[in-house]
């Protein structure tokens, strides 16, 4: 007993230390100075042209494991579709709000002067099949634009390898990694900004 233990400990402790090595902001062009004197930010996200594992698209993605639940259980794959479709709005996007907001500071308004625009580049949606698990991973690109002018690129920041999962590994849901990858990149992003 004090083997597992002390076996659970160490888990534990290496997960949240290569998290947090895995990911990195980087700023690729801009100036995100211009938001220090700001309290608030539009948070905005984009899902379009999405990598998903080893599929090129979403669309290929979303099909394929349509199929594959469909063929275990009549309906289940349409189901799993829907709930696909409705995590971005219903997980992800809180996720990544409520973390980013706290680490920033700052609130989400509609009525602020930027809009932050969270572009998911790929998702890796990992796995847990109990005897064996893998992180859900995102990767992303950040625009800060103005609110009034969305095509104006102020700064511009990448996120890469940002991993999702829960610390005990009960994270059978595909919706809850990749939820806990959002929240990972909102942290992340919210501390850089800061």
């Amino acid at each position: 007993m004090k083997k597992l233990k002390i076996t659970l400990a160490i888990a534990t402790i290496s997960f949240f230390t290569f998290s947090a090595f895995g990911q990195r902001v980087k700023k690729t062009s801009g100036n995100e100075d211009i938001l220090k004197s700001e309290s608030s930010i539009n948070i905005e996200f984009n899902y379009d042209n999405i990598q998903v594992g080893k599929y090129k698209t979403e669309q290929e993605y979303i099909t394929a494991k349509t199929a594959e639940y469909n063929k275990k259980e009549a309906g289940k794959g349409d189901s799993w579709a829907k709930s696909w479709a409705n995590d971005k709005e219903s997980r992800f996007e809180p996720k990544f709000i409520e973390l980013f907001t706290r680490e920033s500071g700052m609130t989400d308004s509609k009525d602020a002067k930027y809009t932050l625009i969270f572009k998911t580049t790929s998702i890796e949606p990992g796995y847990n099949i109990g005897i064996s698990r893998k992180n859900a991973e995102i990767d992303a690109e950040i625009w800060i634009v103005e609110t009034a002018n969305k095509e104006n690129k102020l700064a511009t920041f990448t996120i890469s390898n940002v991993p999702g999962g829960t610390a005990f590994g009960y994270d059978f849901d595909t919706g809850l990694r990749i939820s806990e990858a959002y929240a990972n990149a909102g942290k992340k992003l919210g501390k850089y900004l800061k």
